[in-house]
């Protein structure tokens, strides 16, 4: 989702846990049990890793391993999976407006008003609504995002439930 933020400093494989712990740049530690990752490709204890690296070429961002089973074969995992797993509050805050914009682009597309009208009653410019509309911008508000949505005429919902088990 985001190309810019934290990025692995290093990790650890523990097979006693059976999981991966990352070390970020931004002084977080997370961990990844292999029974979140799809069992063709879990490290298991007759299934061992036999290589892993932090990838530079996808800005230490990822986390790659090689199965004894598939030697040639990457098991790519990407630092999104280990802060989606943790639920960590900056990136479920992003996740959110990133949909929320998502769909207010959708909404914007399928509205009648103008860009003129929406950002006249919006009491903005036009380079803050593509801002709002933009899904790879996180400088801005989810109230910013439910203002848009407003004035393109819907409402928002937020209901409360239990996080799935991952």
């Amino acid at each position: 989702m985001k190309l810019i933020g934290p990025t692995i400093k290093k990790f650890e494989v523990n097979y006693r846990k059976k999981c991966f712990t990352v070390f970020l740049s931004d002084k977080k530690t997370y961990s990844l049990p292999f029974a979140s990752i799809p069992i063709d490709i879990r490290p298991t204890h007759e299934n061992k890793i036999i290589k892993t690296y932090v990838d530079p070429e996808l800005a230490n961002q990822c986390l790659t391993y090689f199965l004894s089973s598939h030697p040639n074969k990457e098991q790519p995992i990407h630092i999104d999976n280990f802060l989606y797993y943790n639920r960590d509050p900056s990136f479920m805050r992003d996740l959110l407006l990133y949909n929320l914009s998502a769909q207010a682009q959708e909404l914007f597309k399928k509205s009648n008003l103008s860009k003129n009208e929406i950002i006249r009653r919006l009491d903005t410019s036009p380079s803050q609504l593509y801002r709002l509309l933009d899904q790879t911008n996180y400088k801005k508000s989810v109230d910013e995002m439910l203002r848009l949505v407003s004035v393109l005429g819907y409402t928002v919902e937020f209901k409360i439930k239990k996080a799935k088990a991952s």
